[in-house]
């Protein structure tokens, strides 16, 4: 339910964490501890938010729903079996999927992609179908919604998936052993009671009835109760190396975990949905293999051996050059390539400033460096023309998007017309301009994506024209992460993906809260000792007191319409501050794929992030040996290369 849960998310392939575990971390001897009395003092001590009541308790009148009649995702043509052969940019630095270094994109193969909330949103309909939930009732009138669980759902290790943890959810990510502090707000904020009825039943109050009331709670994952009671202050060491019991068709076994070098994932035979509509067409390979490779161009070179299965194509340079439609593995049909049209929110690819740096605390300079950065150039030497240029921080929203508002356009003379107000008039012998005080204007321009690094580089040379010096700086995308997450950054090119959701967010990145520790003053003064605050999404240290203002009310908010008043105001104020610089987004997804790996007819579903998100595609191992002795023998099948259009915006 977070920005992505703090994750960034590149063009063609995920973040992930670097590092490796330590053997003697992994089975270091750790005090036995048990923390269920903790638990339940804190249950005792907290009874407006647990409640425990029985079944006869429940209302009456309430209206039952599963989603029965939304058309079943995946495709009966699936088959099971096989080993797929993927990527990871780095090892992962922990199998934690909370915490510090949680937050890799490692975490998707335990958690994001792969788990299972209580219900899922279909994913051409946007409404909802049954995860863990056998079936549900929304109340809004009381901003409850009640849940019965599935009878068979288990975790991983066989253990039954009860309203226990769910309770305990709350507890763990409310506690201060975890160092989380978004999920310490979110889940102490957002909610106002959990009540358990049976083993089975529960209950779940949110704070408001806004339009998502629903999707806020029956998006929520339990916390296996059984596994975490030794939860304590060493909790981030404790668990690092653990694979938690999932609720996930895979899981991680110790002996396939090769240090440095991959993490394989294997379905398990057991998963307790492996038979269910929606799931039962899913998950289909066996076995997910995950090789650690770091740079971009050794990726492709371990697809275009057959030593990968897929390939993200969304970067221009490989769909039209590095793998173009004559490339004989395409022109024989050995490789397909697709393209799929998807509508969701964007993520926000764009220069993220640090307004706590030194010139960067300067609205003029930041207007300056707005108009002096070409993305327009970028989109079309770079992306040849096939991306679109993002005009505000929450495109992709529908009506709580802005309808009017504009990113700055790539203007040089209103560039120095800004910098000219903040003192910048004079250009250096190398043509930067510099102030009075002998000062240049000049800044590092720093960014976590190896495979973008042209972009800063077109930026760099359009922003010299008008005497500003990017000075750039391409990092692996852990220590570009770790660098912003430190608001340590001047300035950084980066992108938050965003969950499928209704609306956008705007305490994250926005509210002061995870700018500064005490930002102001009771009469919104600032205040003079605030404290940067670090290891939060805030990444343009954004401090204003009217916006904070705005993003309480929003978050209170029931009312569509005045969520949509708010949503804009707090867009045009963030425009107005500056501090971030729209680039661009895709409104589709390319993906070249070997030919055994198989798609449903229509390839893939409305509001799919990307072509693997879902697991919808199998492969057949058949296809796999006629394919690899086609290209022996010389045999052609004749090219795939498929357009999906069937959601593209008019």
């Amino acid at each position: 339910m977070k920005l992505r849960y703090l994750a960034l998310l590149p063009l063609a392939l995920l973040l992930t964490g670097c590092g490796g575990s330590s053997d003697e971390a992994k089975h270091a001897d750790f005090e036995v501890i048990d923390n269920t009395a903790e638990v339940e003092a804190y249950y005792a001590d907290n009874p407006d938010f647990f409640g425990f009541k029985t079944l006869a308790d429940l209302p009456t009148d309430l209206t039952w729903e599963n989603g029965g009649d939304l058309p079943e995702m995946g495709s009966p043509e699936a088959i099971k079996g096989g080993t797929e052969y993927g990527r990871l940019q780095d090892f992962p630095r922990t199998f934690r999927t909370v915490g510090p270094d949680s937050n890799g994109s490692f975490r998707v193969w335990l958690l994001d992609d792969v788990s299972m909330s209580i219900a899922h949103r279909h994913m051409d309909e946007f409404e909802f179908v049954p995860g863990i939930a056998e079936s549900w009732a929304v109340d809004r009138d009381n901003k409850t919604v009640y849940v019965k669980i599935d009878p068979a759902a288990k975790w991983s290790d066989g253990k039954a998936i009860t309203a226990d943890d769910f309770m305990f959810m709350f507890w763990f990510y409310r506690s201060p052993y975890i160092i989380a502090p978004w999920y310490n707000n979110w889940y102490s904020s957002q909610y106002t009671n959990i009540t358990k009825y049976d083993d089975l039943t529960f209950s779940i109050s949110s704070l408001e009835n806004k339009p998502d009331m629903d999707a806020r709670i029956l998006e929520l994952r339990p916390v296996p109760q059984h596994f975490y009671n030794e939860v304590g202050d060493d909790f981030v060491e404790r668990y690092q190396w653990k694979f938690a019991p999932t609720t996930a068709a895979y899981i991680v076994e110790d002996e396939d975990i090769k240090k440095g070098r991959s993490v394989t994932l294997t379905r398990n035979p057991d998963w307790w949905a492996k038979d269910k509509k929606h799931w039962r067409y899913r998950f289909n390979t066996d076995r997910i293999h995950l090789s650690v490779i770091r740079d971009t161009p050794k990726v492709f070179e371990a697809f275009k051996r057959g030593d990968l299965d897929q390939f993200g194509l969304n970067l221009a340079e490989y769909w039209y050059e590095k793998l173009p439609d004559s490339d004989p593995d395409v022109q024989n049909g050995y490789i397909q390539k697709s393209v799929f049209y998807n509508q969701r929110p964007r993520p926000t690819y764009g220069l993220w400033m640090n307004s706590s740096r030194p010139l960067l605390d300067n609205q003029d300079i930041r207007v300056g460096i707005n108009h002096a950065s070409n993305w327009d150039l970028v989109i079309e030497k770079f992306f040849r023309g096939d991306y679109t240029r993002m005009q505000t921080s929450s495109d992709g929203y529908g009506e709580f998007t802005h309808p009017t508002l504009k990113a700055r356009e790539f203007d040089i003379s209103k560039a120095q017309e800004a910098f000219a107000r903040a003192g910048f008039t004079e250009r250096g012998p190398d043509g930067i301009l510099v102030n009075e005080a002998g000062q240049r204007l000049s800044f590092t321009l720093s960014t976590g994506y190896e495979a973008l690094k042209d972009v800063l580089t077109i930026l760099k040379e359009e922003a010299s024209k008008a005497g500003l010096e990017f000075r750039l700086e391409i990092l692996d995308g852990t220590a570009g992460w770790k660098k912003v997450q430190e608001k340590k950054h001047d300035i950084h090119f980066s992108a938050f993906s965003v969950s499928l959701e209704m609306y956008p967010r705007f305490w994250e990145t926005y509210h002061s809260d995870n700018a500064y520790d005490d930002a102001f003053l009771d009469n919104c003064e600032v205040n003079p000792d605030r404290q940067l605050k670090t290891q939060t999404n805030n990444l343009e240290a954004l401090a204003i007191c009217e916006m904070d203002s705005l993003i309480n009310q929003y978050r209170a908010s029931d009312s569509k319409e005045d969520m949509i008043r708010l949503a804009h105001t707090m867009t045009e104020m963030h425009h107005e501050y500056a501090s971030f610089v729209p680039g661009f987004y895709q409104p589709f997804y390319r993906t070249g794929h070997w030919r055994w790996i198989r798609y449903p007819e229509d390839f893939n579903y409305k509001y799919s992030r990307g072509a693997t998100e879902l697991f919808v595609h199998w492969i057949d191992q058949d296809m796999k040996e006629e394919t690899l002795e086609a290209r022996k023998s010389g045999k052609s099948f004749g090219p795939s290369i498929n357009v999906y259009d069937q959601f593209a915006t008019p």
